[in-house]
């Protein structure tokens, strides 16, 4: 399914129909260049889990936990790993079995982390702030 979003506000909106379309657990694998949406997606998602703190990129902690009125919301950014092993050693696996939901940037670096039941996004640019975000359920990275 591909759909539009014109201004960030748009993406954000759309992330929080998201959260309300796939609940508040699973995992949702975004994929885009820097710059394509993937925090806004994100920021929407934990404002429909009722996040009340600011939600930021998660790049240098490659992680950030947020309660939610709704549920937790886990933030992951795999830009900086290097290799599958140190998001095991992170507790990857304890986070999979954790009941909360996983919203991870950058996703297509290690796409055989993901479970079968994964639901994939991928967000490009389509001028300055309009982006085309496709979505995919199941296993394997957007095109």
């Amino acid at each position: 399914m591909d759909l539009m979003t014109v201004t960030a506000a748009a993406t954000r909106e759309l992330g929080s129909e998201l959260y309300e379309k796939f609940g508040g657990s699973g995992v949702i694998a975004l994929v885009g260049s820097l710059g394509a949406g993937k925090t806004q997606l994100t920021i929407g998602l934990c404002e429909a889990a009722g996040v009340a703190e600011h939600v930021s990129s998660p790049t240098f902690g490659i992680v950030h936990e947020y309660p939610g009125k709704n549920g937790k919301v886990c933030h992951f950014d795999f830009y900086r790993l290097k290799n599958e092993l140190e998001l095991w050693d992170i507790g990857w696996q304890e986070y999979l079995d954790g009941g909360a939901l996983l919203v991870v940037e950058w996703a297509d670096r290690f796409p055989s982390v993901f479970p079968d039941n994964t639901h994939w996004v991928k967000l490009e640019h389509c001028g300055e702030e309009a982006r085309r975000i496709r979505l995919k359920a199941g296993r394997g990275v957007l095109p």
